[in-house]
């Protein structure tokens, strides 16, 4: 059996408001690369619900924010198709995603 290790490393504030982020995938060539968000979801098999950390830099702009949210929506439609094969669900969360687009003013 093989195993790998995907891992973030953050920086803090003295108000432990995360300062710097990067992130290293050695199996996908990823190396010590900064980001300034991350949303991180597992799935607790026990409660039967996600756990999650949310993470953004405090130089984050929120329309950079607004942008990372619609991608992870269309993402998540993608990826709930493929996981469950229910196109019709699928299609209402990217749907969603582009009236989020346009809520958010980042599609006009």
């Amino acid at each position: 059996m093989r195993s790998t290790n995907i891992s973030i490393d953050i920086e803090l504030d003295e108000n432990h408001v995360p300062e710097k982020m990067t992130w290293n995938a050695p199996d996908g060539g990823i190396s010590h690369e900064e980001t300034k968000a991350m949303l991180l979801s597992v799935w607790d098999e026990k409660s039967k619900e996600a756990l999650r950390i949310d993470l953004w830099t405090k130089d984050m702009t929120q329309d950079d924010m607004k942008r990372f949210f619609h991608q992870i929506l269309i993402s998540m439609s993608s990826s709930y198709q493929r996981a469950t094969d229910e196109e019709d669900v699928a299609q209402k969360i990217a749907a969603f995603a582009e009236e989020f687009a346009y809520a958010s003013k980042i599609k006009g």
